[in-house]
């Protein structure tokens, strides 16, 4: 991969190549803005990969082949050459996530992968400054946190109290409001905090996020927390993207342990069992599906009755369901529910 990065960086203009410096260092830690390359494979690259590709590969996922494995975040203007200019297209590698596909195979483990990008990258020199290819070159070994990055939009969750009633329910204000979910954050059977508005099209939620915004779970109060809770807490870390977009809900897992997710779309169209999907860190799924939403009346969750039909479920590290020791969601330490407001 060497010939072809070289032959990107070259047609980087300089504030893209800074962009992607920093980018690499905090390891998408802030969501910056979109690096454009021209479409088109650089020139002399035998291996003919798309600029993002060749980029996630070098420094994400190096076992990645082809385009339609990725996923380009809601908020990247340039994932599909829709920024303006359809002479370029977003290269950033932290604008993109790997899909996860139900009863898909897992790929290597997060060692493997870091261990396969150190020993593919080694002798790589892509800078003409010196001090961005240290810089890049860092990154492309996987030493990660760079404290160069200039400040970015400070936190603006507030603190929610923490409640004793489980009031999930979704009121007419609520539609009134224009707000399209609300989330609700559970530790087993004992919900913590007021439910989270969520009005704009993506919304981070987290433990730890430098120089992010969202819904920040280190924040909420309880009055204790057992020794399970609060280790499975401290992997929720960077936590998850979760975006509506056209046709259905998106979340993107930014921790660096699995999370899992149900809802009723995720399960094939008259199945009794629960799915429950295993996303990765790195990748993302589609969770739920509007137009099946419609078929899902009435859902009932084996062993719990009833559940709404326009919800989402998601546990932080632990897994749940006929695979797992933990049968019923309320057996795990930390879970999300997020409430959908029904699309028009």
């Amino acid at each position: 991969l060497k010939p072809a990065a070289h032959a990107l960086f070259k047609k980087l203009k300089d504030e893209e190549l800074e962009l992607l410096v920093q980018v690499v260092e905090s390891q998408g830690a802030w969501e910056s803005n979109c690096v454009l390359a021209p479409r088109g494979d650089p020139r002399g690259v035998k291996q003919g990969l798309p600029p993002q590709v060749l980029l996630c590969r070098l420094f994400r996922w190096p076992d990645l082949h082809q385009s339609h494995e990725l996923k380009h975040f809601c908020y990247c203007a340039g994932g599909q050459g829709v920024c303006g200019d359809l002479a370029v297209l977003c290269c950033n590698p932290h604008h993109f996530s790997r899909l996860a596909v139900p009863g898909e195979a897992e790929p290597r483990s997060q060692k493997q992968r870091l261990e396969g990008t150190g020993h593919e990258n080694q002798g790589m020199e892509p800078m003409a400054t010196p001090s961005r290819r240290k810089r890049l070159w860092h990154g492309m070994r996987g030493s990660c946190w760079g404290s160069s990055l200039g400040p970015d939009t400070p936190p603006t969750t507030e603190a929610p109290l923490c409640s004793s009633l489980p009031d999930t329910s979704l009121s007419w204000s609520t539609v009134k409001d224009g707000c399209w979910c609300k989330l609700a954050y559970w530790e087993y059977r004992t919900r913590v905090g007021r439910l989270y508005a969520v009005h704009e099209a993506s919304v981070n939620i987290f433990c730890e996020l430098p120089w992010g915004s969202g819904f920040c779970l280190a924040q909420l109060p309880a009055a204790y927390r057992s020794c399970a809770v609060r280790r499975a807490r401290g992997k929720i870390g960077r936590g998850l993207l979760l975006s509506r977009e056209p046709g259905g809900v998106w979340a993107y897992n930014r921790s660096e342990h699995p999370i899992f997710v149900s809802s009723p779309t995720l399960s094939p169209p008259g199945a009794c069992g629960l799915t429950v999907l295993k996303v990765l860190p790195g990748y993302s799924a589609k969770v739920f599906d509007y137009e099946w939403a419609g078929d899902r009346r009435g859902w009932q969750l084996p062993g719990e009755g009833p559940c709404d039909p326009h919800s989402i479920r998601i546990s932080f590290a632990k897994g749940w369901g006929p695979c797992y020791s933990r049968q019923f969601i309320t057996s795990c330490p930390c879970w999300l529910e997020v409430l959908l407001n029904q699309p028009c």
